[in-house]
């Protein structure tokens, strides 16, 4: 299985509705993060704006001086950890799991593959750890929690 980053927005939506262990589900030992977007995570916890969730089986990554470089180019365009978690998947060939249309774009144009809140979802439904009305269900509380989704339902993308 490829190395899979995560940035906040994924991370923060499953927190909303207390279901780290379906990430973990979805991408097994490769889910990974960064530092940043770690520090948003305590700090949106902390501020009491995300529930504490358990996130300790996530791997935390150090990045190289390499990355380094490319998030100072990337946080021109993008935040931190969004320019972090881009910095390594292109640097490591991993794929690339955020919601952030600039982020996306730049990852696309950088040639990552790229996923976000509904692709982990719909993973959920193909690896059949979620039934889609189970999933559509968590989707409406993601909503109600704040999450943009583009969409009400994941049933247009079910064939």
């Amino acid at each position: 299985m490829t190395l899979s980053l995560l940035d906040t927005t994924i991370l923060s939506n499953f927190a909303h509705v207390q279901q780290p262990e379906l990430v973990r589900l979805a991408l097994g030992d490769q889910a990974a993060t960064t530092p940043a977007v770690l520090a948003e995570l305590h700090r949106g916890e902390a501020l009491g704006l995300l529930p504490r969730v358990d996130w300790r089986w996530l791997l935390p990554l150090t990045l190289t001086d390499a990355e380094q470089t490319l998030v100072g180019q990337y946080q021109d365009i993008v935040d931190v950890g969004e320019a972090e978690c881009l910095a390594v998947a292109v640097m490591r060939q991993a794929c690339l799991l955020i919601d952030d249309l600039a982020a996306r774009r730049l990852a696309q144009a950088q040639k990552v593959p790229v996923s976000g809140t509904l692709g982990l979802l719909l993973r959920l439904i193909q690896q059949k750890h979620l039934a889609a009305p189970a999933a559509d269900a968590l989707l409406t509380l993601m909503r109600q929690a704040g999450y943009r989704s583009p969409v009400i339902s994941l049933h247009d993308y079910l064939g």
